[in-house]
């Protein structure tokens, strides 16, 4: 899935999400592994607020996405910070993700990994960020869980309106394929033109995400409520998960 008109209402969207709570959770789970700096790869950075903050905090940030679109919004939030310079951006398909060589961590937050399914495919999607991460690297990444399908989004609309523009994102949730299908209407209201995008989420059990991290050399280091980052509960709406990578691709092979 790659967002492309909505990329220009994503930060409208999400304007609600707590940054600075989760650059906090994100940077403290790299001290506590020894990840204080070095390159790091931020997976599906979407329009780059997280990227932003980590890239001013040291990291050796590179921003990967399939959207241009969500791309081009975070180049120029970069752009009026300074930080072009700083920051690589590419346009890759997590599941062709090829890089210039070893990263130290990989990040990969606000549902990206829930929007890569079916399985096979998230699989293949954590396969290529082991692939590529150092022994002792740390992947921190959140999934939506199945109780936010089923008893949060299932059913639910979300009306947004910018000054040029209107945006009605529609759930509708699928309980056989454990996903929920999601419908983004946008009408342009100068020109009078409409946009439509449809893609899924999908949720994985818990024990199912743990057993293909160890697959690929991750041992789970820690589980948190991917909103409030404190224990898990049965109605959390999303997990994050940290990850510690137990050998390199040379000494697997």
């Amino acid at each position: 899935m790659a967002y492309n008109e909505f990329a220009y209402f994503y930060d409208e969207f999400n304007s609600a999400a707590d940054y600075d709570a989760l650059f906090r959770y994100v940077q403290g789970e790299l001290a506590a592994h020894g990840v204080a700096g070095g390159i790091l790869a931020d997976l599906g950075c979407g329009t780059g607020d997280l990227t932003l903050m980590l890239t001013q905090a040291g990291y050796d940030v590179i921003g990967i996405d399939r959207s241009e679109e969500m791309l081009s919004v975070l180049r120029e939030k970069a752009d009026e910070l300074g930080l072009s310079g700083r920051l690589l951006l590419l346009r890759q398909d997590l599941l062709e993700l090829d890089l210039y060589g070893t990263i130290r961590a990989a990040v990969s937050t606000f549902d990206t990994f829930s929007h890569i399914g079916p399985l096979e495919r998230f699989e293949q999607a954590i396969r290529k960020a082991a692939y590529f991460m150092e022994k002792g690297g740390v992947f921190l990444f959140d999934l939506n869980t199945p109780y936010k399908y089923e008893h949060i989004l299932a059913g639910q609309t979300f009306d947004i309106e910018a000054e040029d523009a209107t945006c009605r994102w529609t759930n509708l949730y699928e309980a056989e394929e454990a996903r929920v299908r999601i419908t983004i209407d946008i009408d342009y209201l100068d020109t009078g033109e409409h946009f439509q995008e449809t893609f899924y989420e999908y949720s994985y059990p818990l024990q199912t995400v743990l057993t293909l991290l160890e697959r690929y050399g991750f041992r789970a280091a820690r589980l948190a409520d991917g909103e409030d980052f404190g224990p898990v509960r049965a109605d959390s709406p999303r997990w994050i998960i940290t990850a510690v990578k137990q050998y390199t691709q040379e000494e697997k092979e």
